[in-house]
């Protein structure tokens, strides 16, 4: 099967799509995204797969809502990252599922998601039609809800917040990554699928939803109320440092459109002449895999970017391209909120020593998924790789620890989520060290060109 490359997503960026679901958001994607690739609808038939047209695909599994489940055991048993499924008989799993009766597509969506379960991965799931179109409705940017993004921990099974969606209802409560969510409406979260915790958290604007979380040994109860959610990926300023002028981006998402704000921002930032760049991906839970490497690119002229891998052992190493659009220092935020693309980015560019990181240790999220239309209109995101940094290491599970560590206190994090004028200030201790760090790596590099430091 052909994989189209840019439809690639990442683990800890689907909002309701594959590794992370994003209550209130939807996903982490937006208009314009090629993963929303529907490869021939295929079906089952005596074992061969073959193609259909989409409505007398859709008239089939009208009348047989088996042919779903066995639609999804194929496409798992093709494409999955691990050929044991971990550590699953795949094949007495279909016969087990196929020797049920199904009289209703709801039957049929049930026992796909207790199939899926299986293989004890929260990044590969099913999304009925409803959820679908709710995930296809959120990439158009037309977003409302209140902005967490969640995924299942993988030891625990718990309810787990990657990061709020900046400036959303979530984050202005406190809302923080890491927390664990309890209770969603006084309902309990044990043993609660992503897709059901997502459904039960959005909502109509202006409607509350009341949540439960734990952080550490505390219980917290949060009321917050639901509202449109306008997410713009890039922001950047002109910051005044010691040094000279300072570039500062902050990048909240890997969204299709990522890469062309950043080119604007660096080109804009170019011609003000700034001596180096502050790059902020605290919270940034990732996205679509080839925005990182788009993105990459702009920052790195030679080496390798990511490396994937498949089941096969197949690898598929992303390069730099030679068009890099400035040499200058460059220094990287990060912390437990950034996932996914935000660690491919990151890792790249730290193995090639092209940037420093500050902050605190990322999120751990490794893998990749594809997501397709299956059965009568529903979706089905899937595990089929795993990716490692320049230097072959392996993230998921560890995370990258940056090169100068700066922890938070409980009041300095609660100070600057209460007060977002100060995020990217010397009110901000990280971005404070960050300016410490930057002005070091300038002289260095004026040092070393002397007439580039004088641009």
């Amino acid at each position: 099967m052909a994989i189209n490359k840019r439809g690639l997503v990442l683990g800890a960026t689907a909002v309701a799509i594959s590794t992370v679901a994003v209550a209130g958001t939807g996903l982490h994607f937006y208009k314009g995204q090629a993963f929303l690739r529907d490869e021939s609808k295929e079906v089952a038939d005596q074992g061969a797969l073959q193609p259909m047209s989409v409505l007398s695909l859709q008239a089939f599994f009208r009348q047989s809502p088996k042919e779903l489940v066995d639609e999804v055991w194929q496409i798992i048993d093709r494409t999955y990252v691990d050929s044991t499924f971990n550590q699953v008989d795949w094949r007495k799993v279909r016969t087990e599922f196929l020797s049920r009766n199904y009289n209703t597509r709801e039957d049929a969506y049930k026992a796909v998601r207790e199939m899926l379960k299986k293989l004890n991965d929260p990044y590969t799931r099913f999304m009925d039609p409803q959820e679908f179109r709710n995930m296809q409705i959120d990439t158009s940017g037309e977003l409302t809800g209140v902005g967490i993004q969640l995924a299942a921990d993988e030891k625990t099974k718990k309810l787990t917040v990657i990061a709020p969606i900046e400036d959303s209802p979530a984050f202005a409560a406190g809302i923080q990554a890491k927390d664990i969510i309890l209770k969603i409406d006084g309902k309990s979260t044990e043993g609660m699928d992503v897709n059901k915790a997502v459904t039960l958290i959005r909502g109509p604007v202006n409607t509350q939803v009341n949540l439960t979380i734990q952080r550490g040994e505390r219980q917290i109860d949060y009321t917050i109320k639901r509202a449109k959610i306008e997410i713009h990926p890039v922001r950047a300023s002109v910051e005044q440092a010691p040094q000279g002028k300072v570039g500062y981006i902050r990048l909240v998402q890997f969204s299709a459109n990522a890469p062309e704000d950043m080119r604007k921002a660096i080109d804009k930032m170019e011609k003000q002449q700034v001596a180096g760049y502050i790059l902020d991906l605290r919270g940034n839970p990732g996205g679509l895999l080839y925005t990182s490497v788009d993105i990459a690119r702009m920052w790195l002229s030679r080496g390798a970017i990511v490396s994937t891998v498949n089941r096969q052992g197949e690898q598929d190493r992303e390069r730099a391209n030679g068009r890099a659009l400035t040499n200058k220092p460059l220094v990287i935020l990060v912390d437990g909120g950034s996932a996914s693309a935000s660690e491919i980015l990151s890792g790249a560019l730290q193995d090639n020593r092209r940037a420093v990181l500050v902050g605190t240790k990322t999120f751990g999220k490794g893998l990749v998924q594809s997501v397709r239309t299956v059965g009568d209109n529903s979706g089905l995101a899937v595990t089929i790789a795993k990716y490692f940094t320049p230097n072959g290491r392996d993230i998921n599970k560890n995370g990258i620890q940056p090169d100068f560590t700066v922890q938070l206190t409980e009041e300095q994090r609660k100070s600057l989520n209460e007060n977002r004028d100060k995020v990217g200030t010397k009110e901000d201790p990280q971005f404070a060290k960050a300016i410490e760090v930057l002005g070091q790596k300038i002289v260095e590099f004026r040092q070393q060109s002397p007439r580039a430091g004088k641009s």
